[in-house]
């Protein structure tokens, strides 16, 4: 297959570091490459592939709105939009939602929203976030490698350093629109705030009037081993960003924000041409039904210890909660190669950081295979 790697530089912009392999078939946490050879995927489209390649579920719900209506645009109504946006608020505890098309989309929905909402422009995020590679969400992204090439970003963004309440103190004012959280930082490697970190900041907003946004774009619809990782820590934000998981790898994001900050929003202050469009939202229908009715929430719960057990065993301290795991790795993108090569796919966030997201349908007997072949390329 080296045409297809001379064909990807002649025609492809250079964006991405690809691994040497390549995909045509899935089938539950499994992907095979055109030489038939299968791989245990612990990727799953960056924790996109909830319930697992070619679900046949989901891909007869999608087969069958494809066949009645792809997209009209928001000018006129349509029913699955409606039937989704009841279904996140019965999983999410948000009142209202909008659609668009992923989570950099939905960070940049809440920085409107925030700044609508408050009549504030200064936004808080923090050491290690990454929210998006758009111009808002790359703001609020702390790696200089991701933002220093396209200065000047916009304005009025400061960062505190991540699990430190003193210095976020420092930074705060009644000029604050909003303090934009991950709960669990993911790009850069799975690291959980601290319990009393994110009570801090829920405190903080009752005397400064800022709005808390949560980005639950990797963390929300199981992978956590709750619906949503505001639920490890007991706390309602008043917007949350979603995506990923969101429609098992189909292009869908959302915001969904509470009545109070809906209030304030008037007919044109942000939109989307295909956001919400009829197949993305039976799309993630069909994948938030399977989550229910297969109980993967709970088997996330129960893998993701399950796996942090079997880490342990082989020296690993494990971060994260559900299948939303990182551990350190010396040498982490060279152990990437090593498990591709024997048959399983993982990701490495830093030169000593591995990220592990598999779909949530994976068994106890797949764990078992991955830490296997993990113990081998140790």
């Amino acid at each position: 297959m080296s045409e297809i790697f001379e064909l990807e530089k002649e025609l492809l912009i250079p964006f991405f570091k690809r691994q040497r392999v390549v995909f045509v078939k899935g089938e539950g946490c499994w992907l095979y490459d055109e030489r038939g050879k299968k791989y245990l995927d612990l990727v799953a489209g960056i924790a996109c592939v909830s319930i697992g390649h070619s679900n046949k579920y989901f891909i007869e719900r999608v087969k069958e709105q494809l066949e009645k209506l792809v997209h009209v645009s928001n000018l006129y109504y349509t029913l699955p939009q409606i039937e989704l946006a009841k279904k996140l608020r019965e999983v999410s505890g948000m009142d209202k939602f909008f659609f668009c098309n992923s989570g950099t989309e939905a960070v940049e929905a809440a920085i409107k929203l925030a700044r609508k909402a408050t009549g504030r422009k200064r936004l808080v995020s923090f050491t290690g976030n990454f929210h998006g590679r758009t111009m808002g969400a790359l703001s609020l992204t702390w790696k200089e490698k991701f933002r220093k090439p396209f200065e000047p970003l916009i304005g009025e963004v400061v960062f505190a350093e991540f699990n430190n309440v003193e210095d976020l103190k420092k930074k705060l004012s009644e000029e604050v629109a909003a303090v934009f959280v991950e709960a669990i930082q993911g790009e850069a490697g799975v690291y959980p705030a601290k319990e009393e970190f994110i009570q801090e900041i829920f405190e903080l907003k009752e005397k400064y009037g800022f709005l808390v946004v949560f980005d639950e774009v990797q963390t929300g619809f199981g992978r956590t081993g709750e619906w949503f990782a505001k639920d490890i820590y007991n706390v309602e934000p008043d917007i949350i960003a979603m995506a990923k998981g969101i429609a098992n790898g189909f292009p869908m994001g959302a915001v969904g924000v509470k009545d109070y900050v809906a209030e304030k929003v008037e007919a044109g202050d942000h939109g989307s041409t295909f956001g919400g469009n009829p197949l993305a939202c039976t799309a993630a229908l069909a994948t938030i039904e399977y989550i229910e009715k297969n109980k993967l929430v709970e088997n996330s719960r129960r893998m993701g210890e399950f796996f942090k057990e079997k880490l342990s065993e082989l020296g690993f301290e494990a971060d994260g909660f559900g299948l939303m795991i990182g551990f350190d790795k010396e040498k982490a993108f060279d152990f990437v190669s090593s498990m591709l090569e024997k048959g399983v796919l993982v990701n490495a966030t830093s030169e000593n950081r591995i990220r592990i997201v598999p779909p949530l349908i994976i068994s106890r007997e797949e764990v078992e295979f991955a830490v296997e072949r993990m113990r081998l390329s140790r």
